[in-house]
């Protein structure tokens, strides 16, 4: 951490430990990242507003790809990524071109795992009744990086009672007339 940010956070009252905590929770992590070739003169994945959870990954491809109505084509990003132990990168799909073309990830979320370090690809999958052409540098999909935990499980011969018990699908909303 910056020693700059150290020392303000030392100045804020202890009353204000939860802000204090969730500003540390905010500093921006150092992912290594690499381009591949085929990349070139594309961007790196950004954020495209102040607090955006996800950084819009682009399409890293020579020529116009056509994904037909109700098929699913894996298009590369042109790059690779070195997670910390303990963080994920989740792919998701762009709600822009969801909603406009039915143009989702089909694995979403895809997850990149922190040990994996080949070329990041995204299984898009066209839900409408037209064809979709991707085109270079497209906005295909989004990625969020995030903290995961792991388990160990404990095996046991019951779980606590609860108020929901084993209440499945529907059974915390509204109740059918």
């Amino acid at each position: 951490m910056a020693v700059s940010l150290q020392r303000k956070l030392s100045a804020v009252p202890e009353q204000n430990r939860e802000l204090k905590n969730q500003a540390l929770q905010n500093q921006a992590l150092s992912i290594p990242i690499k381009l591949f070739p085929h990349a070139k003169g594309l961007d790196l994945p950004s954020f495209a507003s102040e607090h955006a959870a996800g950084m819009d990954l682009m399409a890293a491809i020579d020529a116009p790809v056509t994904i037909k109505s109700h098929e699913f084509l894996m298009i590369p990003t042109g790059m690779a990524i070195a997670l910390p132990h303990g963080y994920e990168c989740q792919v998701r799909p762009r709600s822009g071109l969801a909603a406009k073309h039915g143009i989702t990830v089909l694995n979403a979320p895809g997850t990149v795992d922190a040990d994996y370090r080949g070329e990041i690809k995204v299984i898009l999958i066209n839900h409408s009744s037209a064809d979709f052409v991707i085109e270079r540098g497209m906005r295909i999909a989004q990625m969020v990086v995030a903290r995961y935990t792991r388990l160990d499980w404990n095996e046991v011969a019951e779980l606590d009672d609860t108020a929901r018990g084993c209440g499945g699908f529907g059974s915390t909303g509204i109740a059918a007339k």
